[in-house]
């Protein structure tokens, strides 16, 4: 770990690593310049943070950290102060609101902040955060680094307040590192008085329309006078798409020379708008570290600085992540990456494309998880309903649509029901689970590639070397055997013996299944590592039940809440489900792991590297089952795992139960009922029935729809928050 990130003199410009700026503190969990944000980012980012405070101005002259000129944003003001809202004119236009000009610094410590993004938890409002003075978070915080932001200069001098006799004035008591304003008029005002200061001033560019009000250009137009810019300023803050624009379609296009130009007047850069919960372009599939590396290991330049409301994912891409070579082994963190139907994050699963992509990010294991045609060929997709990985629906096969009860309460169209020919004819459809969020994948490929059959995902497999296993994942035998007259285990072990895949020597070979009759079948007749799926969430299992198991499975899968249980997105605690099946020597494979923030709990703060290292440092699983295999093998690879009982905050399990340790009581979810415990009776299957003799029809075992075609814990390694983060609220009433 660079121990002295400002000097460790990597191949970033001018030999500096990125620093890390924290704005209004940790603000993509706590509300926005709160004790707690700051404090959290503090405890979680590199040694050398910089703590950005949006400056206000009070009634009577106090500096206050706020991040909204309209104080309604992100407090209770509203609440206080019923019916005392205005109407001020500010750059023009008129806002209505709560604004700081119209209260003494006494009357807003009545108030308390809030968390002003609606999409982030508000279950931290009921902690009565205080609005901060600068002073007190400097003192009382003492960060590393501090810088001040200061916008609407006009907007205060129209009400009697001077911004610059502010900053001028705190800058005698207070170490100020950077001080950045979208105005040029105001850093030109204070230009001369911080020459020979430690302070540096950055120009924060605003839109490119928008226009700066002193000098009535806009900040495209400044933005090519960087000669100019450099009068009054040593940097520059810019919209990280200033450097890297995104289309309508939200891709990126190539990168301007925003930095190799700053760079040549001697100008730092620094990047905002970085939040791991915000609008990702789609080329770096919901892994905010891959973001950050695009600014500060692209190959071509690298920025100064990065602003940030989640300062611990550009604490571990910058200290961990950057110039990590190509070749790099990954061998710190010893477990599986195992695909989901391939890289289906980024391509329809289980085509061609969503196969080679997860070759090319590095899959220890491809998956296929192998469904039947009515003409009894084998072939790869995530359900045997083809609405949920293809355009059926949409197909002339639409009418094909039935009910089974066996396998599905809904109309489906399954694949029994179609030929390999005309399977073949429909497009593949690319997963989107997060679709009530408007979180969509990869869409300008949502319909790219071709399905392929077991022989044909086989021989890629083969063919691969880099690929160390396969898993095949066997679903609904017994109705496909009874009712259909298709074995589906029959089918898997020719086409694994044809592709000379009847013993482990050539690649691991893993074949999964909810029925344990089915593992038993094939624990008769082949040697594979057969792994048992819990269909359910638990939160044990009895040692008999794991002995049973052992029976027919050398491993299990288990759901990611099966470790971490959570209640309303908020870890409650760890299992102790893995240390069980790890003292049975079961190896332990975990699902399913996506990169949309959405999909993980609070705790992991939106950065999918958090939640795989909590899960493989912390629970200390032996794989992950992921839609991203790009993303597990990146963490894999990343140089802070080696570095034993030194490895940095930022690259610590979290602990599970800190942040609802936080919250206010009032504000607590509800208890929810704790999860089952894993039985025999879960486990033991009936025999598979013997292969139906009679043939079946299209809709055999099925009826046409009523209605139109569907469209005890142990304990965990070091954690993020130390011992525990709910010392922290007690440490901060102390403020």
């Amino acid at each position: 770990m660079c121990q002295n990130p400002p000097k460790c003199g990597r191949i970033f410009h001018v030999g500096n690593a990125p620093i890390v700026v924290a704005k209004g503190g940790f603000s993509g969990v706590f509300p926005d310049s709160s004790s707690a944000a700051y404090s959290l980012a503090l405890m979680t980012s590199l040694p050398n943070v910089v703590l950005w405070c949006d400056v206000q101005l009070t009634k009577d002259g106090a500096g206050i950290c706020f991040p909204y000129l309209n104080l309604d944003n992100s407090s209770d003001i509203s609440s206080v102060f019923k019916n005392k809202d205005k109407v001020y004119l500010v750059n023009g236009e008129s806002m209505q609101g709560w604004f700081s000009v119209d209260y003494t610094l006494d009357e807003l410590s009545n108030i308390f902040l809030t968390q002003g993004i609606y999409s982030r938890t508000e279950r931290f409002n009921g902690n009565l955060f205080n609005v901060l003075t600068v002073k007190e978070v400097a003192s009382q915080l003492k960060p590393p680094g501090l810088w001040l932001n200061i916008e609407h200069d006009a907007f205060f001098r129209q009400h009697n307040l001077s911004m610059r006799s502010y900053v001028l004035s705190i800058s005698k008591s207070v170490i100020i590192n950077y001080v950045s304003s979208p105005e040029v008029s105001f850093l030109r005002s204070i230009t001369t008085r911080f020459n020979r200061s430690r302070t540096k001033l950055v120009f924060r560019f605003l839109g490119l329309d928008d226009t700066e009000p002193s000098t009535n250009q806009t900040y495209g137009s400044l933005l090519k006078n960087l000669t100019f810019v450099k009068t009054f300023a040593s940097g520059i803050l810019v919209p990280k798409t200033y450097i890297w624009p995104v289309d309508a379609g939200l891709y990126l296009q190539p990168h301007t020379s925003v930095v190799l130009d700053a760079h040549r007047q001697g100008l730092e850069v620094f990047a905002s708008d970085f939040a791991n919960d915000a609008s990702f372009s789609y080329n770096y599939s919901y892994d905010p570290v891959a973001e950050y590396l695009s600014f500060i290991d692209s190959g071509n330049f690298s920025i100064d600085g990065v602003l940030s409301t989640f300062p611990l994912t550009p604490s571990e891409a910058i200290d961990c992540f950057s110039h990590i070579s190509n070749n790099a082994s990954g061998k710190e963190a010893k477990f599986l990456v195992i695909s989901h139907n391939g890289a289906s994050g980024m391509y329809p699963g289980c085509t061609d494309l969503a196969y080679k992509q997860a070759v090319l990010d590095g899959a220890d294991v491809l998956d296929c998880s192998v469904q039947m045609t009515k003409d009894g060929i084998p072939f790869c997709l995530g359900s045997i309903n083809l609405i949920d990985g293809t355009t059926v629906a949409q197909s002339t096969f639409s009418t094909r649509s039935i009910i089974i009860p066996e396998i599905q309460g809904i109309p489906g169209i399954f694949s029994f029901n179609l030929t390999w020919k005309e399977i073949r004819s429909i497009s593949p459809a690319i997963s989107n689970p997060n679709r009530d969020y408007r979180l969509f994948r990869n869409p300008a490929y949502k319909n790219a590639g071709t399905l392929i059959t077991l022989d044909d995902f086989l021989a890629l497999s083969k063919n691969t070397n880099t690929v160390s296993g396969i898993l095949i994942s066997i679903e609904n035998a017994a109705y496909l055997a009874e009712k259909q007259s298709l074995s589906i285990t029959d089918a898997v072990l020719d086409a694994l013996s044809k592709a000379g895949y009847n013993n482990q020597t050539i690649k691991k070979v893993m074949i999964q299944s909810t029925n344990s009759s089915v593992l038993i079948k094939l624990k008769e007749k082949a040697n594979y590592e057969l792994v048992y799926m819990v269909d359910e969430t638990i939160r044990d299992a009895l040692n008999s039940t794991i002995m049973d198991i052992k029976k027919f499975a050398n491993s299990v899968a288990i759901s990611k809440a099966s470790v971490f249980p959570d209640n309303h997105a908020f870890l409650t605690s760890v299992t102790s489900v893995v240390p069980k099946l790890h003292s049975f020597n079961l190896s332990v494979y975990v699902h399913l792991f996506a990169n949309e923030f959405v999909s993980q709990a609070w705790d992991f703060f939106s950065d999918p590297t958090v939640e795989i290292n909590s899960f493989v440092n912390g629970a200390g699983i032996d794989g992950v089952i992921t839609d991203f295999p790009g993303t597990a093998i990146a963490y894999r690879k990343n140089r802070c795992l080696n570095m034993g009982d030194n490895i940095p905050i930022y690259m610590s399990p979290v602990q599970p139960g800190s942040l609802m340790q936080v919250i206010a009581s009032e504000y607590l979810p509800p208890a929810e009922a704790p999860f089952p415990v894993l039985t025999d009776s879960d486990v033991v299957e009936p025999s598979l029935p013997p292969i139906s003799k009679t043939a079946p029809t299209s809709d055999t075992g099925g009826s046409a729809p009523t209605s139109s075609p569907p469209s005890g814990q142990p304990r965990i390694a070091a954690c993020v928050f130390l011992s525990t983060l709910a010392m922290l609220l007690t440490s901060l009433l102390l403020f």
